[in-house]
């Protein structure tokens, strides 16, 4: 998580505000290359905070890559040269995106939601978890660690989303990725998000082969309790 504003805690969380706003929402049809994804962000958030267009949840999957977030450190690049890699401005460390893996790109006025990052955060790992939840996978928090992991047994554990989160003048973007069912070897050339002791899962390595189209509809519905619209 990194903001252009100073944290501040007040008002209502985006919980209670839900139901007062009504993102539109898109989902790209074929893979969208990260650099125009990031520079449409960057127009929406500008138009959201002049009040010209209204929220968005943008549905994206994207080509092989990696990002490497404010935290990153070279040292986590396992193999340089392998897949592009684009310094991301949003929180965090070293991440994959690719082909199977849901996208979600967030841009919601937290001005009308509470101004309130850290309860922002949390509503984002709680909409992956209710999602994963309608395909019966528990998804769980780990203090110290963000993103929403899965418990294997026997002390195994496997992460299966990631977040990373930007605020301009209370407008965010960037946001979550869910693997739903992305080559898992792509994930070898970094240490993900700097946690090298933990492997990382999907929904089909889970054995739960599920279409893209049934989780873009477990997220809506599951964005809808938790944010409104």
């Amino acid at each position: 998580m990194d903001g252009d504003d100073t944290l501040m805690l007040h008002g209502l969380t985006s919980t209670e505000a839900a139901g007062r706003h009504l993102p539109e929402w898109e989902v790209a049809d074929e893979l969208v290359a990260y650099e125009a994804a990031v520079a449409r962000m960057e127009a929406r958030v500008a138009a959201i905070r002049a009040g010209e267009a209204s929220e968005l949840v943008w549905l994206v999957e994207h080509p092989p890559l990696y990002t490497a977030g404010t935290s990153a450190s070279d040292e986590e690049l396992l193999t340089p040269g392998r897949f592009p890699v684009y310094r991301a401005g949003r929180g965090g460390r070293h991440t994959y995106h690719g082909p199977g893996q849901r996208v979600g790109y967030v841009m919601l006025d937290l001005r009308a939601r509470g101004a309130d990052v850290r309860g922002y955060v949390h509503d984002l790992e709680e909409w992956m978890i209710r999602t994963l939840d309608r395909f019966n996978v528990r998804g769980e928090r780990r203090e110290g660690r963000v993103g929403i992991w899965v418990d294997r047994g026997g002390g195994r554990e496997e992460k299966i989303g990631a977040i990373g989160v930007r605020i301009r003048h209370w407008v965010s973007f960037h946001g979550i990725a869910l693997n739903v069912d992305p080559d898992l070897s792509h994930f070898g050339g970094i240490v993900p998000c700097g946690i090298a002791e933990h492997g990382v899962t999907s929904l089909t390595a889970l054995g739960i082969p599920v279409s893209m189209a049934e989780v873009d509809a477990a997220l809506k519905a599951s964005f809808a309790e938790i944010f409104g619209g």
